[in-house]
């Protein structure tokens, strides 16, 4: 059973012989490198690159599922960078519209 599986795989239009597979793999390295910023401090991340990522990553998402055969290779990798994008605007825009109003208020 588990060899038949593998062989639907590896013979899948999306499978590991195209590029269909391979585009969308080798593309978990942005999520990747995203996952790997949340460590960085919010100050240094970029609203324009955040919001492409996060773009990219929602509209993507939709077209990996219209197109024929369907990619869900692709449909994650998307969603991650959806994700990880949408988090990272988040931190960036707490640390710069919430948390002066935060250390103002514990000044008083």
């Amino acid at each position: 059973m588990a060899a038949s599986k593998l062989q639907a795989l590896w013979n899948h239009p999306a499978g590991p012989k195209t590029i269909h597979f391979w585009a969308p793999t080798f593309k978990w390295g942005i999520s990747i490198a995203n996952v790997a910023d949340f460590a960085k401090p919010p100050e240094n991340l970029s609203y324009p690159q955040q919001l492409a990522v996060a773009c990219t990553g929602v509209v993507w998402s939709r077209y990996s599922t219209v197109i024929t055969p369907k990619n869900w290779n692709l449909f994650s990798v998307n969603v991650a960078m959806a994700g990880t994008g949408l988090y990272q605007l988040s931190r960036k825009i707490r640390q710069d519209f919430f948390s002066e109003t935060e250390a103002a208020a514990a000044e008083e």
